[in-house]
């Protein structure tokens, strides 16, 4: 990329973002003039310069490599490999994470491709389709295919409407087409939905397994704190956790 690139990159940024360049200017500190002259190429920034504007801005680490090589510098951030043999730092630190869980929980890349999961998982995934098994294993499209989990999950309006909006709500923060086309898969469930508020603290995801029994799940989503590689600070993991005392009793005995 040429240089001049890296100021078309973070006007991007800070539109969507929704910041003015003055406000820009004012929270990060710096020179109005001197962003108006970056963004519009006629100043270089410093690497230094780059990173603290993507503090301010949010800007993902894979989008700052991206920010660096366009201004004419190196990436400083690696990116390790989540299926490497031998397996990698980031593999092993990711199994422990994972053994750690009693319940059923998976990880997920930016784009929801299924990285890893328990084998607490095992017991919901019995009659899906094999062809949603192909990788990448997306785990939007396992849960709302109705090839996949949508035919067991008896909330499916609430639920499928609540996935939908995480997923607009990523495609936002960091727009791809990978999200967007699963926006254009399964977005028209939203407009068929009349799905409402219901009481409790968490929305559940209520599943019919196999032995006519409905499982109540709440989850959490947690993500690594101060990540230095690309692909660590991308992941997300989903754990589930019973939603009443029958649930946990199906779980103990079956998970």
């Amino acid at each position: 990329m040429a240089p001049n690139n890296a100021g078309v990159m973070l006007r991007e940024w800070r539109q969507r973002r929704r910041f003015s360049q003055l406000e820009l200017a004012v929270v990060a500190d710096v020179s109005a003039k001197h962003l108006s002259y970056v963004e519009t190429g006629r100043s270089r920034p410093s690497p230094e310069m780059l990173q603290h504007l993507s503090n301010h801005l949010d800007i993902p680490l894979r989008d700052r490599n991206a920010l660096l090589l366009a201004a004419g510098y190196a990436p400083r951030y690696q990116e390790t490999s989540h299926r490497a043999n031998p397996p990698t730092e980031l593999q092993e630190l990711l199994g422990l994470v994972m053994n750690g869980f009693r319940y059923p929980a998976f990880a997920v890349d930016a784009h929801w491709n299924l990285i890893a999961a328990n084998s607490a998982m095992g017991v919901f995934l019995d009659g899906i389709a094999s062809h949603l098994f192909e990788a990448p294993v997306n785990v939007i499209r396992l849960s709302l295919h109705p090839d996949g989990l949508a035919p067991k999950i008896v909330n499916f309006e609430q639920y499928s409407a609540h996935i939908l909006e995480r997923l607009r709500r990523l495609a936002a923060n960091q727009p791809s087409a990978e999200l967007d086309a699963l926006l254009g898969e399964f977005g028209h469930l939203a407009l068929a939905s009349h799905a409402h508020e219901t009481s409790g603290l968490a929305l559940p995801i209520e599943l019919s397994v196999n032995d006519g029994t409905t499982v109540r799940l709440v989850s959490t989503i947690t993500t690594f704190g101060a990540p230095l590689d690309v692909n660590l600070a991308e992941l997300a993991l989903e754990a589930f956790y019973p939603a009443d005392a029958p649930s946990k009793a199906w779980l103990d005995a079956h998970a």
